[in-house]
């Protein structure tokens, strides 16, 4: 006959790190929105749209969220290591 294991498939620090990997990817997309580049719609800001933190920063932290989000997943509870 199968046992029947109800032991929790993640612990609280799992969920911890999953909600870091959350907030690290949601700074990401905030940053990269960027929000408002001029005032004047009809005036294309190149510097603005093209910066550094747009282009390089935001892409770098959602892909370091992503990262985050996939250790939260494989890392084993402390309780099941031994």
């Amino acid at each position: 006959m199968k046992e029947n294991n109800n032991a929790p498939m993640f612990s609280l620090e799992n969920y911890m790190w999953m909600l870091a990997g959350i907030i690290v990817i949601a700074l990401g997309m905030i940053l990269m929105s960027g929000g408002t580049s001029n005032t004047d719609p009809a005036v294309f800001d190149k510097s603005a749209v093209y910066s550094f933190t747009r282009i390089t920063v935001a892409p770098v932290l959602v892909l370091l969220g992503l990262v985050i989000e996939v250790f939260a997943i494989f890392k084993t509870p402390r309780s099941a290591k031994s």
